[in-house]
């Protein structure tokens, strides 16, 4: 019923046929894989409408247990129809797999977004939160607990909707008062009474909000440790810290979920009640931006964000500390200053931090001796999802008068002057970032600015009408960011020039190099990934780790050589 592919270690074919609804999909780009599954972007030949294709090997399904859960995962999620939960469209099945149809999600997962920002806003926090408080009532509402809820599994649209998936430990509660026994669920979002194998229902999904919740707010996993079984001890133990920036509103509302007692949790429509999201506006909408930056925001948000991780974390088992951050400095006038100094340190340390983390990394990855290939890993040892959200499409070196110029991937562009201060064309073509010489941003518009900056946006209008008419744009472009007034996109902190390479450094951690034979890599530290795109403009991103185990080929290897040689000199120089 299938056209087989040609790769003959495959057994998903190209066209895959579901004759149900006589439907042809035909498999597109390969979009990440999980325990049993691979996952691709499929197409229907009739509509061109695009999903998600779940591909599990019914090789893997051999036990009897394992069909009755995919079985049982399908029954559930096929039930549901929510704005906020992934949209089931259908399933079907030949010789060799089961294909699950799903809503595709383009934007990956809220664990990308943590890995790339590390800690977000409490603004942004509210609007996700928000969003998955709604998705899980409508399950409880239906009687069905997620028991899986955690990052990975929180995925993200073009308009960054917040969509629940994966429903392969749901179950249904099917009586009043049932207290469910199988232990399952992922370490760091556990429930205690799972682990203490009680029985369990609907607040365990209460608990793994808490912790997303915390996890978004304070970068880990409150009960992360080294070992799983430290941190099943501190889970059951429910010892836990809550750092002292977070404001009274956030931190009571993760103590409220986080609790030993299951029936101590509120309950999942209690939770829209609190402060943190009846006391502050939920924001309607956030720009794509913020899955790399974080926006611009009212001073007091970003006073309490930027002051914040200068604070040292609070032991709590249990006991509510009051003395947090909530209003000090907020009432007077001197937010402005404070918070610009304040931001402008802590991105000097991001930096800093992400140079010599990159670095740290390939020292690693080399002194692993990884196997050289002939050719680079297939696209099953790939990971699109760590693939970067930005990179520098166009660039135009006009130093020895005015700066270094260049286009970004979705359209926004930018001028590094030689005095150091940087101008940010936004990609609506009508917001516009100045950052002085100390870091500090100013936000304007193509037709409102500082007269003292008249000079700087003609040359930015130049660089912009040169690279249009002469430079031809480097990788598709896949990205279309939103922008509006609270966008912040990344810019370019540091370039330099070297016989064979181009040396860019990013805002967003990444590091980027432009090689003379028109071969480009970027390096990112927070994914602990490199992306490869080759002549033909194809992009390839691999994991570090998956370099370690399987090897890549040699002139990927030669060129990350290359770029660990110049980390080493920018460190050496301080050029970041």
């Amino acid at each position: 019923m299938a056209q087989k592919t040609d790769d003959k270690t495959s057994d998903i074919p190209e066209r895959l046929y579901d004759a149900t609804s006589r439907s042809t999909y035909k498999r597109m780009r390969f979009f990440g894989k999980g325990g049993f599954a691979k996952c691709y972007e499929i197409v229907d030949v009739e509509t061109n409408n695009v999903y998600a294709g779940k591909i599990v090997s019914k090789k893997l399904m051999l036990k009897h247990n394992q069909k009755e859960k995919m079985s049982q995962e399908i029954t559930i999620h096929k039930s549901l129809s929510h704005e906020n939960i992934v949209k089931f469209h259908s399933f079907f099945e030949d010789s060799f797999n089961i294909y699950i149809v799903l809503e595709l999600c383009k934007k990956r997962s809220m664990m990308e977004l943590q890995k790339r920002r590390k800690t977000i806003t409490e603004y942004e926090c509210r609007y996700y939160i928000y969003q998955i408080i709604q998705g899980v009532k409508y399950l409880h509402d239906h009687r069905i607990i997620h028991r899986d809820l955690k990052l990975g599994n929180l995925f993200l649209d073009d308009l960054l909707h917040v969509k629940i998936g994966d429903f392969g430990l749901a179950t249904r509660v099917e009586y009043e008062g049932e207290r469910k026994k199988t232990l399952c669920g992922t370490p760091n979002y556990i429930a205690p009474e799972i682990l203490n194998k009680k029985g369990h229902s609907f607040e365990v999904d209460i608990w793994s909000i808490g912790c997303v919740m915390y996890t978004l707010l304070v970068g880990q996993p409150p009960f992360e440790t080294k070992t799983l079984k430290d941190t099943y001890e501190k889970i059951k133990k429910c010892q836990y810290r809550v750092p002292s920036y977070l404001r009274k509103s956030a931190a009571d509302m993760i103590v409220a979920m986080l609790q030993s007692k299951p029936e101590l949790r509120p309950t999942i429509g209690k939770l829209l009640n609190f402060d943190f999201l009846a006391c502050s506006p939920v924001p309607m909408f956030l720009p794509s931006s913020c899955l790399t930056m974080a926006p611009r925001l009212e001073v007091n948000e970003a006073l309490s964000d930027a002051m914040g991780h200068r604070k040292p974390l609070l032991e709590l088992n249990g006991i509510k500390d009051d003395t947090r951050l909530e209003h000090t400095f907020l009432k007077n006038n001197l937010h402005d200053a404070i918070t610009a100094s304040a931001q402008v340190f802590r991105h000097n340390e991001d930096y800093r931090s992400d140079i010599e983390s990159l670095h740290q990394q390939l020292t690693e990855l080399i002194n692993a001796k990884p196997k050289l290939l002939s050719r680079n890993l297939g696209d099953e040892n790939t990971d699109p999802a760590a693939q970067p959200l930005f990179w520098v499409s166009k660039w135009v070196d006009y130093s020895d008068k005015y700066g270094f110029g260049y286009q970004l991937c979705d359209e926004g562009m930018g001028v590094m002057f030689n005095d150091t201060t940087k101008l940010i064309l936004l990609p609506n073509q009508i917001n516009v970032h100045f950052i002085d010489k100390d870091g500090k941003e100013t936000y304007m518009t193509t037709t409102d600015y500082c007269q003292t900056l008249d000079k700087k946006m003609k040359l930015l209008t130049y660089f912009k009408r040169y690279m249009t008419e002469h430079l031809v744009k480097a990788g598709a472009n896949n990205v279309n960011f939103e922008s509006d007034q609270i966008s912040r996109m990344p810019h370019l902190h540091s370039w330099f020039r070297t016989t064979c390479a181009v040396v860019m450094h990013l805002t967003n951690g990444s590091l980027q190099l432009n090689f003379s034979d028109h071969m480009k890599i970027i390096l990112c530290p927070r994914m602990s990934a490199i992306t490869y795109m080759d002549h033909e403009k194809n992009f390839r991103t691999y994991r570090f780790s998956t370099i370690k185990q399987h090897g890549c080929s040699k002139d990927l290897y030669q060129k990350m050589r290359y770029a660990h040689e110049k980390l080493s000199k920018m460190l050496e120089k301080m050029l970041f």
